[in-house]
């Protein structure tokens, strides 16, 4: 059967996609079928009354008590380790980052060019888009060395959510409508693996794209995630300050939309203002990155920007590439390109 370019590559992203569930499906006994034998283990049928005693050696010694448990070291970072998230480490050196928002393209190949196009991340739209999370990891998995790191924007705060995207291969998550400190802990602790957070370790397309980083992708995932939460409520103002302190935290999203809308304010107005200069100065207190709109990009300490969707790029290519030969048709006068009478 002969393939077409089109096909071929669709064709290695499915074969991509399998294998990687494969993967995850058989996480739990991989780990468990590394070990060869199993010295302390409770013996057959008998109470080993581990809930009050440690066996020997254990770090964690008296009765159990997960308030008081010291982390092991199974999962440290290899000493040395290097940041391979591109967009962590433009951030870290305050440099400015741009997204460009995946809003309805589901095509692997669109999204590669997309991904290709300039931006430093992009923001795939799962909020306000009905796209599925099958649909995004084949498009993840169709180019995984594009040059803009996949990034996401999930619907809410949520295990499901966050485990997707992140399993996925997200890099760049993005949650919105923080409406409290509590929620923002939530947000935090599904995102990153343990002990910062309380993502599960159950497997997923991300462990096979990021199979050769330095270092290794559970070990380092911490270190390289990028987590952007966005204030949009009058509520989340509140918190603001609490919220940017949150070990774990790497950005603000002042919700320029949303900030309105909540508000009833608009741009320049003063209560408008106040809201947004809210998260400003809870950024830069926390010492955290600062986000917002593209066209914020000269706006005093943001540093992180939402760019437009592809539809709008594909329009602004356009007219770049053809100059003042753009929207230059010929005008018949019948037919379906005339123009429409009344």
């Amino acid at each position: 059967m002969k393939f077409t370019p089109i096909s071929a590559l669709l064709t290695a992203a499915l074969t991509l996609s399998l294998g990687v569930a494969a993967f995850g499906q058989a996480n739990e006994d991989e780990v468990a079928a590394s070990m060869a034998h199993y010295p302390l283990a409770a013996k057959k049928g008998e109470d080993s009354k581990a809930i009050d005693n440690a066996p020997a050696g254990a770090v964690n010694q008296g009765k159990f008590d997960d308030k008081k448990w010291k982390y092991g070291t199974a999962w440290n970072p290899p000493p040395g380790s290097k940041i391979w998230n591109p967009v962590k480490l433009k951030m870290m050196a305050g440099e400015k980052v741009t997204g460009g928002t995946l809003f309805t393209a589901t095509d692997p190949e669109i999204y590669c060019a997309f991904a290709n196009a300039g931006y430093d991340f992009v923001w795939v739209e799962h909020q306000h888009d009905a796209r599925d999370w099958k649909t995004t990891a084949r498009m993840w998995a169709m180019c995984p060395k594009a040059k803009a790191v996949p990034g996401v924007r999930v619907a809410y705060t949520d295990e499901r959510e966050e485990q997707h995207a992140l399993d996925a291969g997200a890099m760049v998550l993005v949650v919105p409508t923080i409406r409290s400190y509590e929620e923002a802990i939530l947000a935090r602790n599904w995102a990153y693996f343990p002990p910062l957070g309380r993502r599960s370790n159950g497997g997923g397309q991300a462990f096979q794209l990021y199979a050769d980083v330095p270092g290794g992708y559970r070990a380092t995932f911490n270190d390289n995630l990028v987590l952007i939460l966005m204030i949009e409520t009058l509520d989340g103002l509140k918190d603001a300050d609490r919220i940017a302190k949150i070990p774990g935290v790497t950005a603000l999203f002042a919700a320029s939309g949303d900030l309105g809308n909540h508000s009833g304010y608009k741009q320049n107005d003063p209560d408008y203002e106040r809201a947004i200069n809210i998260v400003h100065d809870a950024a830069i207190k926390a010492g955290v990155r600062l986000c917002g709109p593209l066209a914020w990009r000269d706006r005093a300490d943001f540093t992180c920007f939402q760019a437009g969707s592809e539809t709008g790029a594909i329009t602004r290519g356009v007219q770049a590439e053809l100059g003042n030969l753009t929207n230059t048709q010929g005008k018949p006068e019948a037919g379906p390109w005339a123009p429409a009478r009344r």
